[in-house]
This record gives C-alpha cells, structure tokens and sequence, in this order.
C-alpha cells in the first residue's frame, strides 16, 4: 500500500510538473532573476554545474558530462500538451519499463528542447528528457526513447518564477537573447549551431526543477548551450 502511494505521488509531481501546473497560476511570474539555486537541487539530485560569468539579467555556466533519457520529438502546437505526451513514456521508464526492468531515482531538472515553428497556428518540436544519476551512466534502452550523453559545455541561462506556461516561455527565451546580443557569448552561441556543434539541434531548452505545489520560491530556466574552446 505504501509504495503504491509513492508510486501515485511520484506519478502526480512529474506530471504535473511536464505539463506546466495549474492554469489558474501561470500568470504568477518574475522573470530575471539571476543565480538562484533551485531549491530542488538540495533534495534530489541534479547536474553539476560552475557559474563562469553573470551578466544583466543571465549568467554563464559550464556543465560537466551530463546523460539524459529523451523522448523522439514530438510534434505539437503546445509544449503544456507535448509534455503531457511525453510524460507517461518518462515515468514508465523510471518506473523500469526498460530492457532491463531498471529503475531510476526522480532528479530534477526536467528538460525540453524547443525548436518552434514559424507560425502560432503551425506546429513546432519538443524533445523532453529526464536527467539520469551519476551513478547509473549506461541507463537501459527502452522502446521510442533515446539517451542523450552531453558532452561537458556552456550553458547561458535566464531564470524566472512561477510556473511554465505556452504563454511565458516564448517571451523568456527572447529575453535571454536580447541581454545576450553584443556580447562574445552570443557570438559563441551563434558559431556553435552554424558549425552544427553544440546547440545546433534546437532553438532553446525549457528547464523545469519544481513540484506543482510548491508555490514559493520556484525557479525555471531557460538554456542556451554552445561550445567553446576553454
């Protein structure tokens, strides 16, 4: 009975936390705040990471050797319901629906590679992945999902509250860039997807640490990474 109650809270956190929260709060939101570590990361695991540089409303960090499970990428007009999809292969993989029947610990954050479409009404991309353990760096295959191991790399970073919605991330992503321009991160961000490195596979990525009912302090992300030689 107990871990049938653990199994529903798990279930209840991550898809609650894919698909955005509740609609009635997405309007509560600050953006640029700048390097705040999300409270999550003292509870469970998530990857390591040195803040290089922090500039006007963005910092730059450098990420060491990173391993995700990713879903194929979905195609939507939605992140909130992209996500959704996206949800049940995440959770039943972690659960071990996998060739090994392995299970993995909850970590935070939740990822999704954006690359949106050139209009509203047309669909874009969405590649969700969730962040695998050090301690399980070759995780099981499992069917229509892939692993993704990150070579170490930057990552320029805007952060804000609240939850994520279809509404915000646009705007935050636009926001990141604008206080980027004229700077050389924004010339290594754009060398590193012209050379197909680094950042090539998406436009940007939507980092989600939070619980759907944790209401204050809550920190989302969102990530530019690149390549560049140290």
């Amino acid at each position: 009975m107990e871990l049938a109650s653990l199994s529903f809270l798990k279930l209840s956190f991550l898809l609650s936390l894919l698909s955005g929260g509740s609609d009635l709060l997405h309007p509560i939101s600050e953006p640029g705040l700048l390097g705040k570590f999300p409270p999550t990361c003292n509870r469970i695991e998530c990857p390591n990471y040195e803040v290089v540089h922090a500039g006007n409303g963005y910092e730059i960090r450098r990420y060491d050797t990173t391993v995700w499970i990713s879903t194929e990428p979905i195609q939507d007009i939605s992140l909130k319901d992209a996500t959704r999809t996206a949800f049940f292969q995440l959770f039943a993989y972690i659960q071990g629906k996998n060739e090994y029947h392995q299970k993995i610990e909850m970590t935070a954050p939740v990822i999704s590679q954006v690359s949106p479409s050139d209009g509203p009404l047309c669909e874009s991309s969405f590649t969700v992945s969730f962040y695998v353990p050090k301690n399980q760096p070759d995780p099981a295959p499992a069917e229509n999902l892939h692993i993704q191991k990150w070579t170490p790399r930057y990552v320029a970073v805007r952060q804000f509250s609240g939850f994520v919605s279809d509404y915000n991330v646009g705007e935050e992503a636009a926001a990141l860039s604008a206080s980027l321009e004229g700077t050389a991160w924004a010339n290594a961000i754009e060398k590193s997807k012209e050379d197909g490195g680094v950042g090539a596979d998406s436009a940007y990525t939507v980092a989600q640490y939070n619980s759907p009912f944790e209401f204050i302090g809550r920190v989302n992300e969102i990530w530019l990474p690149f390549q560049m030689d140290d």
